[in-house]
């Protein structure tokens, strides 16, 4: 077993900086968890306690059931990848490999059936004389993988592997770590500031701001329940659109409005915002969750276009109400649409979130 239990989980720097704070996370045997969000979240630090690298100021670290807090990183039975690849640049591929399993005296034959496993899972078998010089940033990463899983550890962890590659090569290696997942399986925690590589690898995403984590969940449910504002803007792309609106009750349904949009509130929030009869609320909506001239949905309004943005598959709309600004997403590449014509929106109400406009904690 490989579960890690991170326990009340502190980390200061001097007197000024409380970069991680009161962290209380388990993540189980084999789990592949992602930890997201801006830089400065305290999420590479939460990483390297882990790992050994920083100096927990307090709380808990255990792996495997054994308290960690003071062990060196040699005793911890972990492997990182990290964001620069680390190689040895004066070693060839095979002995970049077979390094830390020649540190700890493991037999040479062990060391190959070892690197031959890792190079057949990762496709490395052709590079094994080259230098890191002579590869390609993925064909890096992947050594730095393989490193790794020939070490067989509890815990593989990686602090934002991808960022030093193009969009086209981040993208291929995602797929390269989920194929390694389901070939590896081990107790993983990926930290990356890019929200589309948090929730296309974990299992559950852990979005962190100000060393706090603000929401734990699969990706489903961050995207589709997020716990507060800030959840809902950092997850999604484009990101959530926001705007204050009044509630208030009309021939027995609630109506969320502003001068300029007129919306209904749904069964699944009624019970909710029935407190909030006659007062403010945050509303959001997804850019993808809003639809042109669609006439089997609820309208919420008009709004002109002020940009179009074709993607090829797609458009993206910004548009304008008054004071307040939407995106528009997923809209047919072919509609006939041009800058300063007035649309129709509409939205499924069970589409729409709220939040408090004080705590911008979301109202279930």
């Amino acid at each position: 077993m490989s579960e890690i239990v991170l326990t009340k989980l502190n980390k200061h720097y001097g007197g000024m900086h409380h970069a991680v704070r009161n962290i209380d996370l388990t993540i189980g045997d084999k789990e592949f968890i992602t930890l997201v969000g801006p830089s400065g979240c305290g999420k590479s630090t939460t990483l390297r306690m882990i790992a050994g690298l920083e100096e927990i100021t307090s709380g808990e670290i255990r792996i495997g059931g054994t308290l960690v807090n003071h062990l060196p990183p040699r005793d911890r039975d972990v492997a990182m990848v990290f964001q620069n690849y680390a190689l040895y640049q004066h070693m060839s591929v095979f002995d970049n490999l077979a390094f830390g399993l020649r540190n700890k005296k493991v037999p040479e034959a062990e060391i190959k059936k070892a690197i031959r496993n890792a190079a057949d899972i990762l496709g490395l078998g052709e590079l094994m004389q080259r230098k890191p010089r002579q590869l390609s940033g993925g064909q890096q990463q992947r050594v730095a993988l393989g490193r790794c899983i020939v070490r067989n550890p509890k815990v593989f962890l990686f602090d934002e592997p991808l960022s030093n590659l193009d969009a086209k090569l981040r993208i291929q290696m995602r797929v390269e770590i989920k194929r390694l997942r389901a070939r590896v399986p081990t107790t993983s925690v990926f930290v990356t500031h890019d929200q589309v590589e948090a929730m296309t690898l974990g299992d559950r995403v852990v979005v962190m701001k100000d060393g706090y984590i603000q929401q734990c969940g699969t990706p489903l449910q961050v995207y589709g329940e997020p716990a507060n504002k800030f959840v809902a803007g950092f997850i999604g792309s484009p990101s959530m659109n926001f705007f204050e609106v009044g509630i208030h009750a009309q021939d027995g349904e609630l109506i969320a409005q502003t001068p300029f949009l007129r919306a209904r509130v749904s069964e699944r929030y009624k019970a909710a915002l029935a407190a909030w009869n006659g007062r403010t609320v945050i509303l959001g909506v997804r850019p993808e969750h809003l639809r042109v001239n669609a006439s089997d949905v609820d309208p919420i309004g008009k709004v002109e276009i002020e940009v179009i943005e074709q993607l090829g598959s797609e458009i993206l709309l910004e548009t304008r109400a008054g004071d307040l600004s939407m995106t528009v997403a997923r809209v047919n590449p072919q509609l006939p649409v041009a800058a300063g014509d007035v649309i129709q929106l509409s939205v499924p109400s069970d589409q729409l979130h709220f939040f408090d406009p004080e705590t911008e904690s979301a109202i279930r």
